[in-house]
């Protein structure tokens, strides 16, 4: 290979209200919102670091997809955090009243929600040492 990927920089979803999607993903994950004038209104940029979620409004015109279908479509993105924001995490979607489902799966635990439209958001942390998962 001449290249190699250094990590996820975004995913680009469709949302029936941008501003209401923005202001979620401020405030249950704490994302950053970029909004270049650039790019006039679209995309609006949710990051944490160097990756997040890129905005975009959906077309009502479309047919609506079934979110429980599991046939082509995004089915969920995750954010990496460390054991304590994990933790913190919980606690913080506990304060909220943010539904979330835990699993365990086994080199790392996730708490899964939704946003607004229905995408499943992940929150994915190591339980073991990061070389036994990513150099076995």
């Amino acid at each position: 290979m001449d290249f190699k990927i250094d990590f996820l920089d975004h995913v680009a979803i469709r949302v029936r209200d941008v501003e209401a999607s923005a202001a979620w993903y401020e405030t249950v994950l704490g994302l950053k919102r970029y909004q270049l004038p650039e790019w006039g209104d679209y995309p609006i940029f949710m990051l944490a670091g160097t990756s997040g979620v890129a905005l975009f409004p959906a077309s009502g015109d479309d047919p609506e997809v079934d979110q429980a279908s599991r046939n082509v479509k995004i089915d969920h993105f995750a954010f990496h955090v460390s054991r304590e924001a994990f933790e913190q995490a919980q606690r913080h979607y506990d304060a909220l009243g943010q539904a979330y489902q835990f699993q365990d799966h086994h080199y790392f635990h996730s708490i899964y929600t939704r946003d607004p439209d229905g995408h499943t958001v992940e929150l994915t942390t190591l339980t073991v040492d990061s070389g036994e998962f990513y150099n076995p």
